[in-house]
């Protein structure tokens, strides 16, 4: 993606106060930052490696003392950590920066920065354990690596291309993303952790790290206001916290100059607030559960460090909308591993997550499901956190004393999510009862990470998706560009929606649902809508998806009823009733559909089979990110209704066999 110098001004809401700048008035103005930030060596909320109450590694058996960093963190770290010495660090190259260009792939390029990264979140924990001398070279070597890196951009995300013609970095004009700001905020909390024992090892070092973040990340910033992550003209999403947490992280620890330190926090405050100010009163992300950790989580990261560094000045405990976002995660959870796939959410994530982010969050704001689903993933005796999710998070993870020592809790599954900002429906036979979910999305073509799947419908049967909606793929030059619908996993046609009289859904804000009425009591939950608007040129009066959930059956109906007017083209192609599957269809014949889903839970699809021809389509997979969630195919079921009448309806029953 890239950014333009725009003429056009900012709309009025990306200038208004929002939720935090109407919480804290002046005190988030530089003077009164400049009087109340901490000093560089206090102001993030980790101790450093001279406290060695906290970071001693203890020996034996010993795995937790009241205050200590959790030693089998720091153990399972270190193990890892010794495997790579002595082995050459991980080496991006220009032929790697250029096949984005070339043919699209990202993911190669972005693998060998990661694993740099990542090595020195590695060795920055050892030694920060031990002090020792080797550990300490290991971490300036991986310091001054970064620092001669060209780009810390992701290539995927430079507009060298556009604004110099060159498909390699302009180091003289750094972008400024996620790339960049990740190795900011991870050189910061390197040198709040490390930097009085590196700079005895090698004088010198704070200056040239302070030198290439200023360079790379913070004058960027201030020089730039075109950056289309600031939300400057009225859209902002999940990047713009997750840069600015970093930019305050790095200004916090690395710029010396009083003044310029609080302008640029206070600055990142005024940013960050219309992203605070876009989060709807109902928490929903509409990027889905798998970008609530590099969006709504990076605010509530965000917004730690800024207590921490004003000594509690700006306390975020009753910013609205806080506890309903943090109440997110929980709401979107199916069961197990499985949660709801929205645009480009996984539905079974990453086992690497920050849960300490939720933990801590649904203590502080009493959010007890919240902190019953992250409290799930701790397993006694296992470490608390690992280098992936980024060097701050497994800093904050080995530090929290409460996730550190926390017992593992069952998750709480509500009976009932709806989320109106959204118009997600999420429905259980009752509360902690997943033999049963149903799932069904309205809102329009044109959220974030989109994908056209206006009125689609998700059934789980014992948490695991056996109805599914596909989610993500690889990301690479045609994920995020104009031909982003050409992949088939991001059209409607790989959705459970319908195919109306020839024509799938079109992208953007303008096509989504109307007249969308959930009902939810004790026999029954459902949710209507009106999906003819996300089908511009089908030809249809109206197309009406009602969707329910019979509680006491813990069966599915979809019916779907349509009007075409008299005179329409008659040449129109076929409409067409899709339903993705996950697992194995045993049988199929006339109006029966036999489905064994992946853990073995099934469930019967029948239909009048005089109405509707029935096949089946497979989709073969071979993208990682897809085979490690579905295995090694899809299958669509394809019910096409025999010639159907210009006003009717058509019943598909689910009944779900635990």
């Amino acid at each position: 993606m890239t950014t333009r110098s725009d003429p056009q001004p900012p709309s009025s809401s990306a200038t208004a106060p929002g939720p935090l700048r109407r919480a804290w008035g002046s005190t988030a103005d530089p003077g009164a930052l400049q009087r109340l930030l901490r000093p560089a060596a206090q102001a993030l909320p980790v101790p450093a490696a001279t406290d060695r109450r906290v970071w001693r590694l203890p020996g034996g058996d010993e795995v937790h003392r009241p205050g200590a960093a959790d030693a089998t963190t720091l153990r399972a770290v270190l193990v890892r950590a010794h495997e790579d010495l002595g082995t050459p660090w991980p080496q991006p190259t220009a032929s790697g920066i250029a096949r984005y260009s070339r043919d699209g792939d990202r993911a190669g390029h972005e693998a060998v920065v990661f694993a740099r990264q990542h090595r020195l979140s590695r060795t920055v924990l050892a030694a920060a354990a031990t002090l020792q001398d080797r550990w300490l070279d290991e971490v300036l070597d991986g310091v001054v690596l970064l620092c001669e890196q060209s780009t810390w951009c992701w290539p995927a995300h430079d507009d060298s291309r556009a604004r110099h013609g060159s498909v390699l970095p302009t180091v003289t004009d750094p972008y400024l993303d996620l790339g960049a700001g990740e190795v900011a905020g991870q050189l910061a909390w390197t040198l709040h952790l490390l930097g009085d024992a590196l700079e005895e090892r090698a004088p010198g070092l704070r200056s040239r790290v302070g030198h290439e973040v200023r360079t790379r990340v913070i004058d960027p910033y201030r020089a730039r206001r075109d950056w289309h992550w600031l939300g400057l003209h009225g859209d902002v999403h999940n990047w713009n916290p997750w840069i600015l947490g970093n930019v305050v992280t790095a200004a916090l620890v690395l710029l010396e100059d009083p003044a310029a330190r609080a302008e640029v926090v206070a600055s990142a405050i005024a940013d960050v607030d219309r992203y605070a100010a876009s989060l709807p009163s109902d928490g929903a992300i509409d990027e889905g559960f798998g970008y609530w950790w590099n969006g709504a989580a990076r605010l509530l990261e965000l917004l730690e460090v800024l207590e921490h560094a004003t000594g509690g000045a700006l306390d975020a405990a009753g910013i609205a909308p806080l506890r309903e976002v943090v109440a997110f995660p929980h709401r979107m959870h199916l069961g197990g591993p499985w949660y709801l796939s929205l645009a480009d959410a996984p539905a079974r994530p990453a086992d690497d997550l920050p849960w300490e982010v939720l933990h801590r969050w649904g203590r502080r704001l009493d959010v007890p499901a919240a902190t019953a689903l992250a409290a799930s993933h701790r397993e006694p005796g296992a470490p608390v956190a690992t280098e992936a999710p980024g060097l701050g998070r497994l800093l904050r993870a080995v530090t929290d004393p409460a996730w550190c020592t926390a017992a593992p809790q069952e998750p709480q599954l509500a009976r009932d999510v709806w989320l109106p900002s959204t118009q997600v429906l999420l429905a259980r036979r009752a509360a902690g009862d997943a033999r049963t979910v149903l799932a069904v999305k309205g809102g329009h073509n044109g959220e974030h990470h989109n994908h056209n799947d206006v009125g689609g419908v998700v059934v789980a049967v014992n948490g695991v998706p056996v109805l599914v909606d596909p989610g993500r793929p690889t990301y690479t030059a045609t994920t995020f560009g104009p031909d982003r619908y050409s992949l088939w996993l991001l059209r409607s046609g790989w959705h459970n929606v319908p195919v109306v009289r020839g024509r799938e859904q079109a992208a953007g804000a303008r096509h989504g649902a109307s007249q969308v009425v959930p009902r939810c009591d004790d026999a029954t939950a459902s949710l209507t809508l009106e999906l003819s608007g996300a089908y511009p040129g089908a030809g249809v009066s109206f197309w009406r998806r009602t969707a329910t959930l019979d509680r006491a059956s813990g069966n599915v109906r979809v019916t779907d009823a349509w009007e075409v007017p008299e005179g329409a083209d008659a040449a129109a192609g076929p409409t067409r009733l899709h339903w993705v599957v996950a697992g194995d269809v045993s049988r199929l014949e006339p109006g029966r559909a036999e489905v064994t889903g992946l853990q073995g839970a099934g469930m019967v699809l029948t239909w009048a089979a005089a109405t509707a021809r029935a096949h089946l389509e497979e989709q073969p997979l071979d993208d990682p990110l897809l085979t490690g969630v579905w295995g090694r195919r899809l299958l669509r079921l394809v019910l096409e209704p025999v010639d159907p009448p210009l006003i009717g309806s058509f019943d598909l029953h689910v009944e779900v066999c635990p």
